[in-house]
């Protein structure tokens, strides 16, 4: 598809220059999506820690994201493109969630990496490289999730999810 120009007559037919009529609408729009996801990772950060505080054994997704928490009151948030980890919530208290977002990218601060063995839930931290055993991690319903989501979207989207350090310094 063609680049349009913003001093060219806007392609919806308006007679309108592009940068007059619907160039802002599109500004606005991913402005939007980004703060939507946002908004949604936020929310549904707090919905898994609720449910933590609850004891509620519980699994969902959110884009390439799972969230899940047992009945001890243990929370955790996993993105399955790079398997990384990090923990929203320890004996039913919530723990602050390190996420810092800029207007373009939203980065989260993994603590662990994850992997799924013999029935088993992994968690390898990126300090230590010490590895545990999450013995009541409901590891069924998580490996079901990652299936779904590898399965829902294509590999090369999937490579897209994270951005590197170069493209963050590059584009600033």
């Amino acid at each position: 598809m063609a680049r349009i120009g913003r001093n060219e007559l806007c392609p919806c037919g308006s007679g309108i220059k592009y940068k007059r009529c619907c160039l802002r609408q599109q500004a606005k729009a991913a402005a939007t999506a980004m703060g939507q996801l946002k908004i949604s990772l936020l929310a549904e950060i707090e919905r898994i820690q609720a449910a933590a505080r609850d004891g509620e054994e519980a699994v969902r997704e959110l884009g390439v994201f799972i969230f899940w928490s047992t009945r001890s009151g243990d929370a955790w948030l996993l993105e399955i493109t790079e398997n990384d980890a990090v923990q929203v919530a320890a004996a039913g208290d919530a723990l602050a969630v390190p996420i810092d977002e800029n207007p373009e990218t939203i980065a989260i601060n993994w603590s662990h990496t994850f992997a799924i063995r013999d029935r088993k839930l992994f968690l390898t931290a990126y300090e230590n490289k010490e590895e545990t055993c999450l013995e009541s991690a409901p590891t069924q319903r998580i490996n079901a999730a990652v299936r779904r989501i590898r399965k829902k979207y294509p590999p090369e989207l999937l490579r897209q999810v994270h951005v590197s350090e170069e493209q963050t310094v590059g584009a600033g």
